[in-house]
């Protein structure tokens, strides 16, 4: 430490600051460096290192001006007592900072999402591209980049689409009252057998659901990757698929219908109404 001083003393304020702030600067991108490879290691969806590298460098940055300007000669005295004073006004300000700072640690400990997940999360649906301190940014569907605060991410449900390999989608068809329902439910079941956008097990089903204004409905589930490019691949070969059996089967797909009865009113009688 003495021989660190007595170079300072030689190279003059000048210079001894401008020294401490160059070591600061290289001091600061160490530390990030090896805390994000220290915590994340070789598992490249981690970035709680990131974070916390990012974090303990700005605090080192800081720190290590402040010496440097006292190397310098400058009096920090005065700086730090109004950075004292209006510490508290700039602790109010970064409130919602330090929340969406510790919204994004939790986010990477509990592992919600990673980068790369297709999620949906504040009416927002997309690719999560990064999470960085303070929030976690979204590729939508079409195309644009959004950016949702970690503390309104971890605040509201999120709906990870990509967690597990397989998701089911329900596909609901009508047919008419005067159907063979036991025949078009056969129909409907083997028209999705084969189709590559899906997967043969599990097995696809389909359900009688409910009797509807004009027709009775089923729900027709089948399974597929999970990803929104294969969701909806699979829904548009799904639908072409049953149209094309119920076609061959002669079952109808009815029109919404609805019947209307006109009263004529007998001589001598108001209309009604």
């Amino acid at each position: 430490m003495s021989d660190l001083n007595g170079l300072l003393e030689d190279l003059g304020p000048a210079w001894s600051g401008a020294l401490v702030f160059v070591v600061t600067v290289l001091l600061s991108l160490v530390i990030h460096r090896l805390l994000t490879r220290g915590i994340d290691g070789a598992d490249g969806q981690r970035h709680t290192g990131r974070q916390v590298g990012r974090f303990a460098s700005v605090a080192v940055f800081v720190l290590g001006s402040l010496w440097a300007l006292r190397v310098s000669g400058l009096e920090v005295g005065p700086l730090l007592g109004a950075m004292g004073v209006g510490g508290i006004a700039v602790a109010f300000a970064a409130q919602d900072l330090l929340q969406n700072f510790l919204a994004g640690l939790l986010i990477q400990a509990r592992r919600p999402f990673k980068v790369g997940d297709q999620i949906t999360s504040l009416d927002y649906e997309g690719t999560v591209l990064d999470i960085d301190l303070r929030a976690t940014r979204l590729r939508t569907y079409d195309g644009l980049d959004v950016v949702l605060p970690n503390a309104e991410v971890l605040r509201h449900p999120i709906v990870n689409h990509t967690r597990t390999p397989l998701r089911r989608t329900t596909l609901v068809v009508g047919v008419a009252y005067d159907t063979d329902l036991a025949l078009a439910q056969r129909v409907l079941i083997e028209s999705l057998a084969g189709l590559d956008e899906l997967q043969a097990t599990p097995t696809p089903k389909a359900w009688a659901q409910e009797f509807g204004e004009s027709a009775i409905t089923f729900a027709v589930m089948f399974w597929h990757a999970s990803d929104m490019a294969s969701t909806w691949a699979a829904r548009s070969a799904a639908a072409m698929a049953v149209k094309r059996g119920l076609d061959r089967a002669g079952v109808q797909i009815p029109f919404p219908q609805r019947v209307v009865r006109h009263v004529t009113p007998q001589e001598g009688q108001d209309a009604p109404g």
